[in-house]
Parts: C-alpha cells; structure tokens; sequence
C-alpha cells in the first residue's frame, strides 16, 4: 500500500485542520493505519490509530482533541485536529500495516512517505 499525507498548513493555537492519507492498492480496507508525526529534534511518534474494523487508539496527548476516521470506499484515512497548541507543530505521516506494527509492538514500516508539515503559532 502506497500512502501519501496532505492536509498541512500553518494555524494559530486553538485552530484546526484536517489530514488527509490517501492509499493505493486494493488492500488498503483490511489494513490498520496510524497517523504519526515527528517534531525537530524529537523521534517520530505513534498519534492515533484505527484497525479495519475501526477501532481507534489515541496517544494520551491528542485524545479528545484528535478524531481519527477512514472511508474504505474512498481509500483514504483523516485526521481531525482540533484545538491545536504550538506543541503539536511537527511534520504529520500516516503509514498502514498490521494492527501491531502500526501501534509498534512488531514489526516495522518498510518505508514512509513524504509526510504534511502542520504549524501552529501561539
């Protein structure tokens, strides 16, 4: 499955955007996706995630300000990010794969794609 991450954009604290990872490849439905981001200096970060069943998972610090959904239909996965904070400045990349690697517990991505940088300014 080939992934590309769009949506970016800079926005001031309290804002909000909204990602988009559109996927290639017909397996796209039975794949769980994560949305990842990676600020300066720090190591990429697991952010949300939901299984092809839709189930999600929110990192402590997005949750109940990020919603993650996916259209299987449309092959495309989001990210809603609402109420941002300058601490969430960070470039955003989104990856699918089995539940446990997209989580980390196994496994690891073969590649990423070129991710959306998301700013925002206090």
């Amino acid at each position: 499955v080939q992934l590309q991450a769009s949506g970016g954009g800079l926005v001031q604290a309290g804002g909000s955007l909204r990602l988009s990872c559109a996927a290639s490849g017909s397996t796209f439905s039975i794949n769980a996706v994560g949305w990842y981001r990676q600020a300066p200096g720090k190591q990429r970060e697991l952010v949300a995630a939901i299984s092809g069943g839709g189930t999600a998972y929110y990192d402590p610090s997005v949750k109940g300000r990020f919603t993650i959904s996916r259209d299987n239909a449309k092959n495309t996965a989001y990210l809603q990010m609402n109420s941002l904070a300058p601490e969430d400045t960070a470039v955003y990349y989104c990856n699918a794969g089995h539940w446990s690697t997209v989580l980390g517990e196994s496994g690891h991505f073969d590649s990423w794609g070129q991710g959306t940088q998301v700013t925002v300014s206090s």
